[in-house]
């Protein structure tokens, strides 16, 4: 009998006695299960908290409003469009915000991962124009982008700064002429395709579990090192961090998401061309993640929506006759708009729109601010 019970507690599998209460430490996990299991129950816990609900929650519920405007037929195919480009922006961003605003390593090689991801999609849909086909090139081509990422993130994520800035846009440009000198890819006139995989429903999809991966992966013991590798990468190695190792992950991530983000580019539009992935597009996505704030997803969200929607009105806006004296031809200046938004939000609120803060926090009760009742401690006043 005690032999069987030896090995009962090895194992951790005693029941808890008839009549006794769970204490304090029991709470959140399964009583009298092993230390693996409950450590296993504890991380799906984690995931399902409420917040990630109410995230889940808002996006099903903005996901349902445009399914009906849709059914009602108030969605026009050029308003599809912008929700698509919102859609991509949002999962580039959100991305790019995981390895500039959370980690802190400053790159510009988003374009070349999204150039990655965005033919690999194409020439695998292009042999197989299927459903199956369409999520396989997806995930050929984030997963080549991430192989990309820690090949090139191991050599180069050594560098610091402007200097690692410098390496990211030469490997991107890489990418680029490489892209523009190959058969397979088109060469310079891109791949043309005639199947539209990419729909509002896929988007969406795509969109979301990026969102919740990346704020899932920033909550998580990995993610709050990348963190502490942002603040003070010295003191993060004297406590134990290896930052190449985190730095490295970051960017494997990031490069996986932008690869998704390049193949839902691909197969929502028809044509794809080498110079779409240039310098100017890692700038643009660079932008959306300083406007929208350094180590914020919800910045990168409001941001990847405000600048994209401000971009296409002034594609589609008509010109302005200002008192009949001269016109103002928004397509030629929606850059000068765009840089002087940029400066006014650089001069009067350099952290970005949101800073640090999540959408959450925003409704959060600031400390000190509650009425004491009476007879109430200090420490009772929320």
């Amino acid at each position: 009998m005690a032999r069987a019970r030896k090995k009962e507690l090895q194992k951790g599998t005693v029941p808890l006695q008839e009549g006794a209460k769970a204490t304090a430490s029991d709470k959140g996990t399964v009583p009298g299960a092993s230390a693996a299991v409950r450590k296993g129950f504890a991380r799906g816990v984690g995931i399902l908290t409420l917040k990630n609900l109410l995230i889940l929650l808002a996006m099903l519920a903005a996901f349902g409003i445009v399914q009906l405007l849709s059914y009602l037929g108030w969605v026009t195919p050029v308003y599809e469009s912008v929700l698509a480009t919102i859609c991509i922006f949002i999962i580039l961003a959100v991305s790019l915000n995981l390895i500039t605003g959370f980690t802190g390593q400053f790159s510009l090689g988003h374009a070349g991962f999204m150039a990655v991801g965005a033919y690999t999609c194409a020439i695998i849909v292009s042999y197989y124009p299927t459903t199956a086909g369409f999520l396989l090139g997806m995930l050929a081509g984030g997963v080549l982008a991430m192989i990309f990422g820690i090949l090139i993130g191991f050599p180069t994520l050594r560098l610091k700064g402007d200097y690692l800035a410098i390496a990211t846009l030469g490997m991107a440009e890489i990418i680029r002429v490489v892209v523009q000198n190959l058969t397979i890819t088109g060469g310079a006139s891109g791949l043309f395709s005639n199947s539209h995989m990419a729909t509002w429903p896929w988007l969406f999809f795509f969109m979301a579990v990026s969102i919740l991966v990346i704020n899932n992966f920033i909550k998580s013991s990995r993610g709050r090192a990348c963190i502490a590798v942002r603040e003070d990468e010295i003191a993060a190695e004297s406590m134990g961090i290896n930052s190449t190792k985190y730095k490295v992950m970051a960017f494997a991530i990031g490069a996986f998401f932008a690869g998704i983000g390049g193949g839902l580019y691909a197969s929502y539009f028809f044509v794809i061309k080498p110079v779409t992935f240039g310098f100017l597009m890692s700038i643009n996505i660079l932008v959306m993640v300083v406007f929208g704030g350094l180590g914020s997803i919800s910045g990168s969200v409001v941001s990847a929506v405000l600048l994209t929607l401000l971009t296409n009105f002034f594609t589609i806006a008509p010109p302005l006759n200002v008192f009949g004296l001269f016109t103002i031809d928004w397509s030629r200046v929606n850059m000068i708009i765009y840089a002087l938004l940029l400066i006014i939000i650089m001069l009067f609120r350099p952290q970005g729109l949101m800073g640090t803060m999540e959408v959450g926090d925003l409704f959060k009760k600031r400390p000190g601010r509650g009425r004491r009742r009476r007879g109430a401690t200090p420490e009772q006043v929320e």
